[in-house]
Parts: C-alpha cells; sequence; structure tokens
C-alpha cells in the first residue's frame, strides 16, 4: 500500500494517493491496538511529536470511553532551535484554548512549565487534568503508536513538498523567474451581471494550498462599473498591495508573493501591471492564464509582458499543477459570491421601512408570510397584526 501511495503521487493521483493513504492508516490503527487495554483510557488524549527535516508533525488521538475516537495531524511552525518539550507545550496551549482537555493527556515529550500548564488546563477545564509521558507498559506502547503516526504524516509531507518543489521549478523555468518561488498568489473574480462582485485571492507554496492565507473582497468600484473586470482586479490588486505596504514594508515576513497569478487576458496583465506600477512595485512577475480557444481545458494561454501568449503541451505537469491553482481560485471566488448573494437575498424589504423592528418583522411575517403578502395587505388586516397601529 506503501508502494501504491508513493507511485500514485508522483504520477500526481492525489486522489488515489489519499484513498491508500487512509487504508494505511486504518490498518496500522487496527495491529497497533492488539495488545493495549484501551479500557483503561476513559477520557484521554495522546499527544505525540516528531521532528524531521527542519519541520514538525504532531499526532494527536483521541479516547473516549474506552474507544478511540479518531486522531489528527498538525504541522506546527517553530524555530529549528525550539526544545520539543516547548513545541510540545506551546501545541497543548493552543490546541485546548478552545476546547476543554480531558482529564488525561499522554506526551510523548514533557512539556516546559508542565505544572502550571496542568494548573492552567484545569482550570478551563472544570476538572483536574494530568499530562504524564509514560516510560512502560500499555501507555507507553500507545505513544509509540502516536509516535509511527507522526512520522509517516511528516515522511508523506516531506515528500508532497520535494514533488511540489519540482513543479514550482518548472514553473520557474516556464516563467523564466530568477528563483523558484515559494508563495503564489491567484486572483479571480465572480459576480452576475455586475451585481454582488466579489474578488478573490488564494495562496499555495511548498506545502500546497495555504487556506489561512486566502482573503476575498467586496469590491466597490463595481457600483460606478458594474461588471467591469479590469476595475475590479485593480482594486483588489490596489488593496491587496497597499496593505502589504503598510504591514510589511521591507518584506520580512513572507507575505509577498514570488509570483501573481490572474485568472485572465491580456487586459487583466495590462490592469495589473498598471495597478503594481502606480503603487511603485516593479520587481513581482506577473501571469495572466486565458482559457484558450472554446474554453477547452488543456488549451489554456499564458500571458507575459514582453512576450508572445503560448501554450503547454496537454501532458505536461506544470500546467495541471496552474490549472489546479486557477480552478481552486474560481472555486473560492464563486463561493465568496454565493455568500455574498445569500447574504443580500435574506435581507427582507421590511428592512428599508422606518420603525419596523426585529419583533414587528417577525409579528408581520407569522401573519403574512413574506415581504410581497405583506406588500399587497390592507391597512385593517396590517393594523391586526400586534404592534401596528394605524392612524
Amino acid at each position: 500500500l506503501s508502494r501504491g501511495m508513493e507511485e500514485a503521487s508522483k504520477k500526481l493521483e492525489y486522489e488515489k494517493a489519499a484513498e491508500l493513504r487512509d487504508r494505511i492508516r486504518a490498518l496500522t490503527t487496527v495491529q497497533s491496538h492488539q495488545d493495549i487495554n484501551l479500557q483503561l483510557l476513559d477520557n484521554t488524549d495522546v499527544i505525540a511529536l516528531h521532528r524531521a527535516g527542519g519541520q514538525s508533525c504532531i499526532q494527536i488521538f483521541f479516547f473516549r470511553g474506552g474507544q478511540n475516537f479518531g486522531n489528527r495531524a498538525y504541522f506546527p511552525s517553530h524555530s529549528t532551535d525550539d526544545e520539543n518539550g516547548a513545541i510540545v507545550e506551546a501545541f497543548i496551549g493552543q490546541f485546548y484554548d478552545s476546547t476543554a482537555a480531558p482529564r488525561s493527556i499522554l506526551a510523548s515529550h514533557k512539556p516546559l512549565n508542565c505544572a502550571v500548564l496542568e494548573k492552567a488546563l484545569s482550570i478551563c477545564a472544570g476538572h483536574h487534568v494530568d499530562i504524564r509521558t509514560p516510560l512502560r507498559g500499555s501507555k507507553r506502547k500507545l505513544v509509540g503508536h502516536a509516535l509511527l503516526n507522526a512520522k509517516e504524516a511528516l515522511g508523506r509531507r516531506l515528500a508532497e513538498s520535494s514533488s511540489q518543489r519540482k513543479l514550482l521549478d518548472g514553473v520557474a523555468e516556464i516563467f523564466d523567474l530568477i528563483t523558484t518561488p515559494e508563495r503564489l498568489e491567484v486572483y479571480d473574480n465572480s459576480h452576475i451581471s455586475g451585481s454582488h462582485m466579489v474578488g478573490a485571492m488564494i495562496v499555495s507554496g511548498l506545502t500546497g494550498f495555504e487556506k489561512s492565507a486566502y482573503r476575498r473582497f467586496n469590491i466597490k468600484t463595481a457600483r460606478l462599473s458594474p461588471g467591469d473586470d479590469y476595475a475590479s482586479m485593480r482594486e483588489v490588486l490596489a488593496r491587496r498591495f497597499g496593505r502589504a505596504q503598510k504591514e510589511d514594508p521591507n518584506r520580512e515576513n513572507n507575505t509577498w508573493p514570488d509570483v501573481v497569478i490572474l485568472d485572465g487576458g491580456k487586459g487583466h496583465l495590462s490592469s495589473a501591471l498598471r495597478t503594481l506600477k502606480d503603487l511603485g512595485i516593479d520587481d513581482i512577475p506577473v501571469v495572466a492564464i486565458s482559457k484558450g480557444p472554446n474554453r477547452k481545458a488543456g488549451r489554456e494561454q499564458f500571458h507575459l509582458p514582453g512576450r508572445e501568449p503560448f501554450t503547454l503541451p496537454p501532458s505536461h505537469p506544470v500546467l495541471y499543477l496552474l490549472q489546479r491553482l486557477r480552478d481552486e481560485a474560481h472555486r473560492f471566488a464563486i463561493s465568496s459570491h454565493r455568500n455574498k448573494r445569500s447574504t443580500a437575498i435574506s435581507r427582507s424589504e421590511l428592512d428599508q421601512i422606518p420603525g419596523i423592528g426585529a419583533n414587528r418583522k417577525r409579528a408581520l411575517l407569522h401573519r403574512f408570510g413574506s415581504a410581497k403578502a405583506i406588500s399587497q395587505a390592507g391597512t385593517e388586516d396590517l393594523s391586526a397584526v400586534d404592534g401596528i397601529s394605524y392612524g
């Protein structure tokens, strides 16, 4: 199964690789619990840290009532000089910040300031929380099992990062970039006939999509020029990079992109370049991706400053990566637009009438069923509703 997973990953068949990964996890769980008495784990979380290649993985298993309620993997950011105990302590403090800690936590490494951490968790949870690092017995085996899972998860992540770096090397080669890009920002807009226009930015890097860095923009220029994609793109980029210049002017916090990718053609490229120039930015490569003839997948055209539009062979692995980036930006833009549109639709016409608060609105809707029915009701019928008077 492991060999099959690695082969699928190399072929960029990520769904198949993920399915094999899940089968491996399930099989590992079944095999490793044969000599562990889970009944001893009434209310316990098992936390294990594994470090390699300058990165870390923390696996946490959840046991309740003697049953395994699953596990999750986390990849915390930290300095290479941080001690294992410091990493575990920081993770536990953050993980249980929004959820009550169980009565027992088994950790692969003893947290720094363990006593203080126990006291803080106990106060927040409303019961005593005990943190231990077992050295022998079935509980130690359980921690060992979690460590194995952490090691395998980190190995997969490092392998994926290696594969991703190769693809990013290809991006640098195709777009004539000086260095391999480690942060790509992709932009797209979404609207229906110019209404509820939304701009979207997604981010991808060495570890794939970085969803915590995604941003959506409610377009304001659309009020002046509904449906103008170029004006919307200019607004999005002006807001994005204007803010970056204020918050990270020296580009020290890894918040600036190595390349900007636009879902569009020559017009979008020109608009973006003009906007960045107005901000005094001339060192960020910009690429636009248009659908190509008949909007057929695999025939995408790439637009760069000073170059004629070009295409890539349909089987080119970098083309597949760029398609995924564009599709993810499109998906995020559409979902953002739908959320904005749903919010606007949910607002009733009653909200625009002075003197109609939440209680009167509720009473009217309960009586007539809809804003349209209310507008068609007679004065006498309206006056019969609690809180509504006439005269």
